[in-house]
């Protein structure tokens, strides 16, 4: 079957494509309706439905005689070690701390709090929870008392989960601290705390409050799985909003289960039993979606990380980790390849691995931009997918079609939409617009199953955030174009295109250029404040390792780039040569507080920043480039 035809289905027919979907997988009640809408009249998928997405991630392929596949590799260059956990072992283990949650009162609809690093405990708490009906939500492990304690007040956790420490390259960070005092801050602090002592750092423990993990799981009898309602929440997810206040986007189970399962095989192309790795947290939603729910429940293994791109120990780790592990399929964000190939820009390193198992290298997290695309490309010779998706659809908008028609890679494009989302481009009145027109990309509603239906006890916040804008359509606020043969092409979010005297300029063509050149290792641009023009773009590069060249002639030389390639009207007049951008800890570039140092004396560090003094460097660049304004 072609795209064409696949995507066709999808949207002349939504219910009978995803009724299709829906029996690829075991029920335990099979779904009255296929397509509904609540009493708030938000579309919901599978209503009437029951299953357990715990038991479709694990009891079935043992059921079916998998049991002695491998569900898990844990591999931790930070501690050394690595092991595995066939899907027999996990289901045990997950049974049996659920068992240990259901001894401390955690019942379906509860919610459990999850604050950890990157362990096999990790997924065994989500599974855990997910296998009694409770809602979980993961917060990245590393997060400060303030930001933790707003998630707990939020959510109202019965328990919440965490180790003793985790580890950032050589450094242990101890996480007990973090949590006592995210506690103390809290409103509604949980009854009981479950900490796992890990080797590296060993927690002190509140006797009225804190549980040891092993006594917890090894006193308990194994909890079988609880069917829900296919519309029962799995899980929320918190992300940044504009107000400050975190967004729970929630999860519904059906809907999710469905939507992954057929993006094992259509967007990446993947077979039961071959290894899939995902490079990210447990903390973010590509890994709830593929490294814990979507390659379980396909019956896939999964590769769990507890390192780093680069310096555990070396550029090399992706390319140690691909061939040791036989790995198929890899996805990682633009961001940890940019850093490889600032330490390796020849890639030197990979020489030393047969990386020949691999088919495909996926990017999401952020646009792929075009030099680090041509570096992969050359360095690989492999598809190289860049695909687009957020934590609000909680699985791919668009890709390229692996899995049923590969198409030709455009640099810069996420290719296709997915079959169930019909994305359109839209201008500020939200009105479509012309072929190559950048504008607002809308998905048009109802949203495919897998996408959030609501915000955590806020129905008019997820209407105002997503519905309000564009009646009819959900609002991803980026902006992008589509091109004449229906290729995808986002360019960031729509706060990243500037108004220079009345042109709108988008940030991302910009780095384009900029990125482009052979000693810039990455780069980022932002609109600052101009009296007479509105804005003014800035760059801010990083230099590949070992690039030697004048710094005040390479400033001038991405000016002119700029100028010659896009013209004198963008007025990018000025470059700073940093030795890191301010990022959080998923990778993407935090160029709001960029803007905000170039206005305000005092600019508050972001909780999410992986590394504060990047902030400071930042501010050095701004004042010597005398464009502050406090």
């Amino acid at each position: 079957m072609s795209y064409q035809d696949l995507y066709q289905r999808a949207e002349r027919d939504p219910e009978g494509f995803w009724r299709e979907q829906a029996e690829q997988l075991p029920w335990r009640q099979p779904p009255r309706q296929i397509l509904s809408q609540d009493e708030e009249g938000h579309y919901r998928w599978f209503a009437g439905g029951q299953l357990n997405i715990s038991e479709l991630a694990l009891d079935r392929h043992v059921e079916s005689g998998h049991g002695d596949q491998t569900a898990i590799i844990y591999d931790s260059p930070v501690t050394e070690t690595q092991s595995t956990l066939s899907f027999r072992e996990l289901r045990d283990r997950v049974a049996q701390f659920a068992g240990g949650l259901r001894d401390l009162g955690v019942d379906k609809g509860d919610r459990v709090v999850i604050y950890m690093p990157m362990i096999p405990e990790a997924v065994i708490a989500m599974l855990a929870c997910a296998r009694l009906g409770a809602i979980h939500s993961v917060v990245f492990g590393g997060f400060q008392p303030h930001e933790l304690a707003v998630r707990i007040d939020d959510a109202k956790p019965k328990v919440l989960l965490t180790a003793s420490c985790g580890i950032e390259f050589t450094k242990v960070i101890p996480y007990k601290p973090l949590v006592d005092e995210a506690i103390r801050r809290s409103a509604e602090p949980p009854p009981h705390t479950v900490v796992l002592q890990r080797p590296q750092c060993a927690a002190e423990m509140d006797h009225e409050r804190d549980l040891d993990w092993q006594k917890v799981a090894n006193g308990a009898a194994p909890a079988d799985p609880v069917p829900v309602d296919a519309t029962h929440p799995l899980y929320i997810l918190y992300t940044s909003g504009t107000t400050g206040k975190p967004k729970g986007v929630v999860r519904d189970t059906g809907g999710y289960a469905v939507a992954l399962n057929f993006s094992m095989k259509y967007v990446y192309n993947l077979d039961p039993g071959e290894v899939f790795w995902t490079a990210s947290d447990v903390g973010w939603v590509v890994g709830h979606s593929y490294i814990v729910y979507g390659p379980l429940i396909y019956g896939c293994t999964s590769v769990v990380f507890e390192g780093k791109p680069v310096k555990t120990p070396d550029a090399g780790a992706f390319w140690r980790v691909i061939s040791e592990h036989q790995v198929k399929v890899f996805f990682t964000a633009p961001t940890a390849f940019r850093a490889v190939k600032k330490e390796d820009p020849e890639a030197k390193l990979l020489a030393n691995y047969d990386i020949s198992c691999l088919r495909a290298i996926y990017q999401a997290g952020e646009r792929l931009d075009p030099p680090t695309y041509d570096w992969l490309k050359r360095i690989t010779g492999l598809p190289v997918i860049d695909h687009w998706w957020q934590t609000e659809t909680g699985w791919p908008i668009a890709s390229n079609p692996m899995g049923v028609e590969p198409q030709p890679e455009k640099s810069g494009s996420a290719t296709f939409p997915v079959p169930g989302y019909r994305v359109e481009v839209l201008n500020p009145e939200g009105q479509p617009v012309a072929t190559g027109t950048q504008g607002n990309l809308a998905i048009k509603l109802p949203l495919p199953p897998g996408c959030l239906p609501t915000l955590w006890q806020d129905p008019a916040r997820f209407k105002s955030a997503y519905l309000e804008r564009f009646p009819g359509y959900y609002d991803t606020s980026d902006g992008g174009f589509i091109d004449e043969d229906g290729y995808i092409f986002v360019m960031g979010r729509m706060d990243d295109v500037i108004n220079v005297a009345g042109h709108r300029l988008s940030t991302g063509e910009m780095e384009e250029l900029i990125g482009g050149h052979s000693a810039v290792a990455e780069c980022a641009v932002v609109g600052l404040r101009d009296e007479m023009k509105g804005e003014t773009p800035m760059g801010f590069v990083v230099l590949k390792d070992g690039a030697e060249i004048d710094h005040a002639t390479l400033e001038q030389d991405l000016v002119d780039i700029v100028r010659s390639e896009i013209g004198a009207f963008a007025c990018l007049r000025q470059v700073a040569i940093v030795q890191k951008l301010p990022k959080t800890r998923s990778g993407k570039i935090l160029r709001k507080s960029i803007r905000q140092l170039s206005v305000e004396k005092d600019v508050p560090v972001p909780s999410t920043i992986d590394d504060p003094t990047s902030l400071e460097e930042i501010r050095g660049a701004l004042d010597k480039a005398g464009i502050r304004h406090p």
